[in-house]
């Protein structure tokens, strides 16, 4: 049995969390293989709509194990909002979830770090959400971080040693740290919480279940034009956000990867700075936001809004491996009268259907479409498709070379047409 991998194309925010959720009845477990808080993912069923930031979108079937993997960085204080708004709606979190022992701890002065690193770099942020994600990563490069496991293991004088190092940079910065001893206490009552789920090498019980049979599906975070290496650096994330990055993250090795889900929105997004070769700044792209939506899940920023970006997907597609496409937000242009996707860049003189190392200055070359004019919210099957965005659908594979297997039409869990 292999595992499946479920992942973001684009620059996050692409509906992951209810596709996660759409498709766990079908697998045995549900494994987050990076990113940290920083990611929200979204869910609606029964009237009720649920954020989850670092609790593995299967939670919610009752009978599925749900692992946080060694590639996710975790903040206790954060954790314990989460498991216990979720234990308040009734899921017992306890029973279902573990978490890797090797998995990295968020610290209270990571958090602070985030900030004064971020003031220190003046016009140049990067537009980070300030939970200390990337400071954490980057002290688990340096080999100076702390993990889960560490609990177990003489933790107090770890954490001391790694909170003065962290002082020290405060103090060399000029950096207000007054408010680490609130922090610090909230930290500490998450750090309870914590300790009552089960630790686990998640390596050995992921591969173990490979063995016996069980369906695995490996979840991601943010998307992958935010991963660290092929996303527009610098304005990426801290982890890899691609296919390669659930082998990492979860302990898998290559060949036991299976279907590869890329899931894409009708449009674009962004939260953040960076480039963005596809935003709409006019009344077109305010619109896209409003009927969408667009706002994040975990910060409440309004997200940038623009055109899809055929040759960002095409790039996206070629890393990850993809083998089966998911279309979320279709329905969020129900009302257009022509519907554009950018099919090439402009660069200078020339056109490139490839995606290059700069995007600041490129020029997005759009086909245009007529749009569908419908209200699909409420349809059941995708014999009810209009013709328009049947063609659409289409004209998408042919430029992609991927089927799309998922089309949603909306947040909740049934508003999902599985095609073919």
């Amino acid at each position: 049995m292999k595992v499946d991998v479920l992942l973001g194309l684009q620059w996050g925010d692409e509906g992951k969390g209810k596709i996660v959720d759409v498709l766990t009845p079908s697998y045995d477990t549900i494994a987050r293989f990076q990113g940290g808080p920083n990611a929200g993912h979204t869910l609606e069923f029964g009237g009720k709509k649920y954020v989850l930031r670092s609790v593995p979108s299967g939670i919610f079937q009752g009978n599925k194990t749900n692992i946080i993997g060694n590639g996710v960085v975790l903040d206790p204080a954060l954790f314990k909002i989460e498991v216990e708004a979720l234990e308040q709606s009734g899921h017992k979190l306890t029973e279902r979830l573990l978490i890797s022992k090797k998995a990295h701890l968020i610290l209270p002065t990571h958090r602070l770090l985030d900030k004064c690193y971020e003031a220190a770099k003046g016009d140049a942020k990067i537009g980070t959400t300030g939970k200390g994600i990337g400071p954490t990563y980057t002290d688990k490069v340096s080999r100076n971080g702390m993990r889960v496991g560490d609990i177990l293991h003489n933790f107090d004088q770890k954490y001391a040693a790694v909170k003065e190092r962290h002082i020290k940079i405060f103090e060399q910065h000029n950096f207000d740290y007054s408010e680490l001893e609130k922090i610090e206490a909230e930290w500490f009552e998450g750090l309870d919480k914590l300790k009552e789920f089960a630790f686990v090498d998640s390596e050995h019980l992921i591969n173990d279940q490979i063995k016996s049979g069980k369906k695995i599906l490996a979840e991601g975070a943010q998307g992958t034009m935010l991963d660290i290496d092929f996303g527009s650096y610098p304005f990426v994330t801290s982890s890899s956000t691609v296919c390669a990055g659930s082998c990492i993250g979860l302990g898998i090795p290559p060949h036991q990867i299976g279907e590869v889900y890329g899931i894409f929105k009708a449009y674009c997004t962004r939260v953040g700075s960076g480039p963005f070769p596809t935003e709409l700044h006019e009344e077109t792209g305010e619109k896209i936001r409003k009927i969408g939506f667009e706002f994040g899940a975990v910060t409440g920023r309004p997200r940038r809004c623009g055109w899809v970006d055929l040759v960002a997907l095409r790039y996206a597609i070629l890393l990850d491996g993809v083998t089966k496409l998911i279309m979320t937000k279709s329905d969020v242009l129900d009302s257009f009268d022509t519907i554009q996707a950018c099919v090439a860049y402009k660069i200078g003189d020339e056109e490139t259907r490839d995606f290059p190392y700069e995007i600041d200055n490129v020029e997005p070359v759009y086909k245009e479409f007529p749009g569908w004019k419908k209200d699909m919210t409420k349809m059941t099957s995708e014999s009810q498709f209009p013709k328009e965005f049947s063609d659409y659908i289409a004209f998408l594979e042919s430029e992609l070379g991927v089927p799309v297997a998922i089309v949603s039409l909306g947040p909740d869990r049934e508003q999902t047409i599985v095609r073919g």
